[in-house]
């Protein structure tokens, strides 16, 4: 990134001259790394801020461009709020959603996807991998009951790009969401894989400009979008052996904290990210077992856009946990620098509070 922010400060819009021309080659050359990673063609990438303008982009432009066909979209109750709260909105303008339930184990039950289709339904909207619980939703097979029914297909990846395969091409997928901090790229960066063949049509909802085939106005920054393409460059270098290692230290972790007893894992026990543990810890408070670790670990018992909410996450819910277990869960994030050493550490921290709250109970 650092050349871009000082020898190639052109506007990649500004095609007459030469600092433009080297700002443009390396937004084209990064809409080609970031296609690549998704088997798509570069003139599908829309660059935007970030998953949560990409999310509400796909759902209000797709709300917008085919009011005439219907008003009922179809998400999961598991999802982000930058699905839910867009979807609240549109309800608001008399679109209905139909919110899907989640298995105990997180995942859709295709049986139910299938039954809520209408014929008024324009869009599917189903996360690739949860940002709380990490589970891994079957894609390609929604994707199939979509494209049967000519029904747009999106899907929120933004935990998922640079740890998992993408194929947009095999999952069927119409919209995708991207963000690079999720990969270690920068933030406030994010694109939108929108399909051309057959065409998805889109309302834009930022205008002034016409960048980007019309769809988000803005001057984009080369920066962080050279940023972007190569942190999910690096990721899916080192994805495969990435996968192994975490699943390996997920299971440390998981086997370190079991003799404690009176633990419920949150999610499918195998067909999640692998660097993500989900717990729920029975006879302890939430608050207090966040105080009593916040020396030795960095934990969060949701999610991180929603910390200012007091409510039990909405996720947990949607398993079927109670209140008190949803509030004493912490989600463990693994990644590219967790040791074993350091997992020893957080077992031991753990294991240590839980069982000294347990007895102050």
């Amino acid at each position: 990134m650092v050349p871009f922010f000082t020898e190639y400060f052109g506007n990649p819009a500004s095609l007459t001259h030469m600092y433009g021309w080297e700002a443009e080659a390396a937004v084209t050359q990064a809409r080609s790394t970031l296609a690549a990673a998704i088997n798509a063609s570069p003139e599908e990438i829309i660059f935007t801020s970030g998953a949560t303008e990409a999310n509400n982009l796909a759902l209000k432009g797709i709300a917008e461009a085919c009011f005439g066909r219907g008003r009922h979209i179809i998400t999961v109750q598991t999802e982000h709020n930058a699905v839910l709260d867009p979807c609240a909105y549109l309800a608001s303008l008399g679109f209905e959603v139909t919110y899907l339930p989640v298995q105990s184990n997180g995942l859709v039950d295709l049986d139910d996807l299938e039954k809520a289709f209408r014929e008024d339904t324009i869009l599917v909207s189903v996360m690739a991998a949860n940002n709380e619980i990490g589970v891994l939703q079957p894609l390609a097979a929604i994707g199939e009951q979509c494209r049967d029914r000519q029904v747009v297909f999106h899907s929120d990846a933004a935990q998922a790009i640079g740890k998992i395969s993408l194929d947009v091409e095999a999952m069927h997928l119409d919209l995708l969401s991207l963000t690079a901090h999720k990969v270690y790229g920068p933030k406030g960066i994010g694109a939108l894989y929108v399909r051309r063949r057959p065409r998805v049509p889109l309302a834009a909802q930022l205008h002034g400009g016409g960048h980007e085939r019309g769809l988000r106005s803005g001057t984009l920054y080369p920066p962080q979008i050279v940023g972007f393409a190569k942190a999910v460059e690096l990721g899916l270098a080192d994805m495969a052996v990435e996968s192994t290692r975490l699943t390996a230290l997920r299971q440390r972790l998981w086997q370190g904290l079991a003799p404690l007893g009176q633990l419920h894992l949150n999610g499918h026990g195998t067909q999640r990210l692998p660097g993500n543990l989900n717990v729920s810890f029975e006879g302890v408070d939430g608050q207090a077992l966040l105080l009593g670790l916040r020396g030795t670990v960095a934990l969060s018992s949701g999610a991180a856009c929603s910390t200012a909410s007091t409510a039990p996450s909405h996720v947990l819910k949607a398993l079927g946990r109670s209140d008190a277990l949803a509030y004493a869960s912490l989600r463990f994030g693994l990644g590219r620098l967790t040791t074993a050493d350091q997992i020893n550490q957080v077992v031991a921290g753990v294991v240590a509070t839980v069982q000294a709250l347990r007895q102050m109970a």
